[in-house]
């Protein structure tokens, strides 16, 4: 049994452990507020782009499309774009990324498909790593940069763009976790390469016809590589608040659990004191009868 010395130190250590839960969950609150804040303000831009892009890819077609558009006709090689956090201490939030993507790695692999992963975020690196070897192509340290900006995003998708000139991958596949509420961040699949054209409502023009200048297949030359910088810098967006928000309830609960713990210990603590005691009254009022 551990002496009253040695439950004293364990319940000053955990009352210290208590304080960091204390200051992470708040300094976690804090940030969390800008981070959704961030998410949400990023949503309609990659929105309207999406949209815009539905709207000329509506008008385009056969040998002129994209390829980033319609992509290789092959489904083959694959690449696979694990976005995920750079620290830890935020309960499962990389885990489910990683888990979502591992899953589908898997199906990939089982159907005899090539695949190839790149990791943005240092905790996605090592489990991939461990279960897929040498298909990690790429990891990306993002915990150097203060603020995500477009510019942080580029690298990834300057990657990503090359590979598939190269002819290396026919599908990119994107995984980050998007943000919902403070209790629920839900892990995404996004596919970037062919671009998912999603439908857009038509504008009532009255009659009149749209005329592109340069043409749409010029345009979407242009835009399709930057909207997968966008796809990008949203879902690192999306990771940015998710992970605030996981690690704000992790140290939340962190915080109660210690408070239980320091209560039991506190209660074991006080008991083994009055047994000690008791055990000395005993001891002395023995010694006094002997007399």
């Amino acid at each position: 049994m551990a002496s009253l010395k040695d439950m004293r130190n364990r319940i000053s250590s955990v009352k210290a452990t208590q304080k960091i839960t204390k200051a992470m969950q708040m300094v976690a609150a804090a940030k969390l507020r800008r981070a959704q804040d961030a998410a949400v303000n990023a949503r309609p831009y990659a929105e309207r782009m999406a949209a815009v892009i539905g709207n000329l890819a509506a008008g385009v077609s056969g040998d002129g499309a994209p390829k980033l558009l319609v992509g290789t006709g092959k489904d083959q090689r694959h690449l696979i774009v694990v976005a995920a956090a750079d620290r830890g201490l935020a309960g499962g939030f990389t885990s489910s990324i990683v888990r979502a993507a591992r899953d589908h790695i898997n199906s990939l692999i089982n159907q005899g498909k090539d695949v190839r992963i790149v990791c943005v975020g240092k905790k996605a690196r090592d489990p991939l790593r461990r279960m897929f070897g040498d298909k990690v192509l790429e990891s990306f340290d993002l915990s150097a940069h203060r603020t995500l900006t477009l510019p942080v995003a580029q690298p990834v998708a300057d990657l990503v763009l090359d590979l598939f000139a190269a002819g290396d991958v026919d599908v990119v596949t994107l995984f980050y976790s998007r943000f919902k509420s403070v209790v629920q961040q839900i892990p995404t699949a996004q596919q970037l390469i062919p671009a998912v054209v999603t439908g857009a409502a038509k504008p009532d023009l009255g009659g009149a016809c749209y005329e592109y200048e340069p043409s749409e297949e010029d345009i979407l030359e242009a835009l399709l590589p930057r909207n997968i910088a966008v796809q990008i810098l949203g879902a690192l967006l999306e990771n940015m608040a998710g992970f605030y928000a996981s690690q704000m309830s992790a140290m939340d609960n962190a915080t109660r659990n210690a408070g239980d713990m320091i209560a039991a210990l506190n209660l074991q603590y006080n008991r083994q004191r009055q047994a000690q005691i008791t055990t000395e009254l005993i001891e002395i009022i023995s010694g006094a009868s002997a007399l």
